[in-house]
Order: C-alpha cells, then sequence, then structure tokens
C-alpha cells in the first residue's frame, strides 16, 4: 500500500520543485507534531491564519455546532444565514463606522478580486495602482497588481491600465490622477519581509486618493486581527481606507475573506449588472462560526501584550549574522546577508525544533508570525533553536 508521501507527490499538485514533506498528524495551541515523534514550535501560523492558535477549543466547538445543523444551503447573498449575519455584525462593530457593508468571499485573493471590482464599478474609472515587491494573491486580477515581474510575466497578458509605483516613495503618488479607480495598498509589505513604510507616507496616499476621488483600498489580509498589535494596523494610522481587505487570520484556521466599505459603495455590486459579483461558497456557514468564535478571542487580546511579545524577538535574536529585525508586534523579518545561508538555518531550524520559512520577495530574510498566544517561555525556547541553528552552520 502506498504511503502517504508517496500519494502526495503522485496525486497532489505541486507548486515547488522542493516541497517541505513533513507530514503533520496534529496540530495544538503553538505546536506541530509529526508522524514520527517530531514536534515544532510554529512561527509562521500557516502565514499569519492561526492567530489563535491551532485548534483553540473555543473554535473547533463552534464549527462543530454548526456544521451538525447546516454546511452550505446557498449562494452567498439570497438566504439570511445566521452565522454570517452575526459575524458580519461583530466585525464592523469593531472598524470605524464607515466600514460597515461586508462582502464575505473565500480567501483573500478572492477579496482582493473582489475590491477591485468595485473600485471600478463605483468610480467608473479602469486604472489600478499598486506598488512594487506587494503580494496579493495568485489570481488573474490579484496577480496583475503585484509588485513582482518575475510572477507576473509568465502568465501575461493580465488586466490592463495597471501602474506599479515605488512603496514608501511619495514623489512617486503623482501617479494617483482623476484617471485612477482605486490604490491598492499593504500598510505593511508582508512578502517584501515584514517592511513598513514611514509614519506619515499612508496618509499622504490617501490624502492624494481622496484629492482624485480614487478609492483607496488596503490590504490587510497578513497585519489584521492584532498581528501587528491593534487590531487592525490601519488603527493606529490618520487615515481610514475606503476599502478594507482582510483573510488569514479572520477564520482561525478555515478559508474565509472579506472586501468590506461603505454601504453607499458597496451597493454599486448590486445593479448593472445585478449580481455584479457572486460566490457560491463564501460566507459558508461553517466558516463564518469560525471566524465568529476567533474574533471573540482575538478582541480579547492586548495590543500592548502583542507588542512585548515581538520585542522579546528583537531583544533575543542578537547574533553577528543577523543584520536587522524588520516589521511590527509579531509579524517580523529577521534579516540574513543572503538567501543561501538564511534557507540553510530555516532548515537547520526545522531539524532542531522551529517551524519557520523566508518572504516571496525577500527571501534572505526568515519570517516570525507566530500564533498570537505563544507564552514568553514559548518565544525563549525558539529564540535559543534558532541562534544554535545560526551558530550550526558559522565556519569554526
Amino acid at each position: 500500500m502506498s504511503n502517504n508521501r508517496t500519494l502526495f507527490l503522485s496525486h497532489l499538485a505541486q507548486t515547488s520543485d522542493t516541497p517541505l514533506m513533513l507530514e503533520i498528524e496534529r496540530a495544538s495551541g503553538v505546536e506541530l507534531y509529526g508522524t514520527e515523534g517530531q514536534k515544532w514550535i510554529d512561527l509562521i501560523s500557516g502565514i499569519a491564519v492561526s492567530n489563535v492558535g491551532h485548534c483553540h477549543p473555543d473554535v473547533v466547538k463552534a464549527i462543530s455546532d454548526q456544521a451538525s445543523k447546516y454546511m452550505h444551503v446557498m449562494v452567498y447573498g439570497e438566504l439570511i444565514q445566521s452565522p454570517q449575519v452575526k459575524f458580519a455584525e461583530a466585525l464592523v462593530s469593531l472598524l470605524p463606522d464607515s466600514l460597515n457593508s461586508c462582502y464575505l468571499v473565500n480567501s483573500g485573493s478572492e477579496a482582493i478580486e473582489g475590491a477591485m471590482k468595485l473600485a471600478k464599478r463605483f468610480t467608473g474609472r479602469h486604472e489600478i495602482i499598486a506598488f512594487n515587491n506587494a503580494y496579493h494573491g495568485s489570481t488573474q486580477g490579484a496577480l496583475s497588481i503585484i509588485g513582482s515581474e518575475y510572477f507576473r510575466n509568465s502568465f501575461r497578458p493580465l488586466l490592463p491600465s495597471i501602474k506599479h509605483l515605488e512603496y514608501d516613495n511619495v514623489d512617486e503618488l503623482d501617479h494617483i490622477s482623476d484617471r485612477t479607480a482605486c490604490v491598492v495598498v499593504e500598510i505593511i509589505q508582508g512578502e517584501a519581509g515584514a517592511v513598513s513604510p514611514a509614519t506619515w507616507y499612508l496618509k499622504k496616499v490617501s490624502d492624494k486618493c481622496h484629492q482624485h476621488g480614487a478609492l483607496l483600498v488596503l490590504d490587510e489580509i497578513q497585519t489584521g486581527f492584532h498581528r501587528t498589535g491593534p487590531f487592525m494596523a490601519f488603527m493606529n494610522e490618520d487615515f481610514v481606507p475606503d476599502i478594507l481587505v482582510l483573510a488569514k487570520g479572520m477564520g482561525g484556521g478555515m478559508p474565509i475573506g472579506a472586501f468590506i466599505a461603505s454601504r453607499d459603495i458597496m451597493d454599486a455590486l448590486t445593479h448593472n449588472p445585478a449580481l455584479g459579483h457572486i460566490t457560491t461558497f463564501g460566507g459558508n456557514p461553517v466558516c463564518c462560526a469560525s471566524a465568529l468564535s476567533t474574533l471573540e478571542i482575538v478582541k480579547l487580546l492586548d495590543e500592548k501584550e502583542i507588542i512585548r511579545k515581538g520585542s522579546i524577538f528583537h531583544d533575543l535574536l542578537i547574533h553577528p549574522e543577523i543584520k536587522r529585525i524588520t516589521g511590527r508586534g509579531l509579524l517580523l523579518g529577521v534579516e540574513f546577508e543572503d538567501e543561501v545561508f538564511n534557507k540553510k538555518v530555516i532548515e537547520r531550524c526545522i531539524e532542531n525544533g522551529v517551524f519557520t520559512d523566508w518572504f516571496l520577495f525577500a527571501p534572505h530574510k526568515m519570517r516570525i508570525a507566530p500564533p498570537l498566544i505563544i507564552e514568553d517561555h514559548q518565544i525563549f525556547m525558539a529564540c535559543e533553536i534558532i541562534l544554535k541553528s545560526i551558530n550550526d552552520l558559522r565556519p569554526e
């Protein structure tokens, strides 16, 4: 009989020539467990997904309770489904008043696609501005605006009328004009290696959008739900986006995303044409039940506590091979001299009991984005293993 490793390679499409091939038997809290007795401290949370940890008992119960009632009854937006309504109400209650209408989807990529369509429909324009080294997803529309020609080029032709600007370069904001439907921007560039702009930069982007009647679409797919400290990273800034895009940490491990705007903007999808954006599985009731339970846990988290935990990584990860640490809260990038050394350190970390990886557009940086419930002693242990792994690779 074939084992899971053979079946994995035989029947699942591969995304690279060198998958990690770790076989996970279970996960709990901040730890992953392999089929051969291995245990890893999880420092990436499934790429900023498991903010409340793996298999949080409240989330598991919410999923089980809803699954016993109904799992799918109709496409999104036609029937009143209690998990959708309750989750949307709870989510918008934590956001600025202008962000009061949710469209629930299945993933971050789909949320980006919906936000792009909404901006074009509402403004009547078709030019979209994004940024170099931005990542917004892999579907055709999202791929059109990610900031890497290496990833875009093999799939051309993509969407027309896309402009890419340099992130954190205020001089380039003059490209925003009366032709621009929207500007899509991350508050912290995740796959660029947790890169933050100058404190005033995004306010200038927002002001420029409003000056020209363009919509500001803020991608908080990786940074939302307390990942960087505040509930949403923009809440410590002096602006509010026109459209907010969420996913990842939203569902407690279940697939769900959303784009959120004012009712006035969102109503543009209801006519000319009607059903301007539809989804079969978006707002799945089991996923919404999981998201609501996750939200109840997340909203109790302390912004200062998350920032404090992030500072422990800064304080402990001091080594001649570490050039600097970027990011905020518990979204951090540990920078090494080059990609080759970083990937060797990551491989050794996994061997030694810490699960981490690198960033798509910054392969010389190690990703640190653990579940937000990580405890101090687990941070100490993880940092000790990272430093040991670096020393294991240093020449005598």
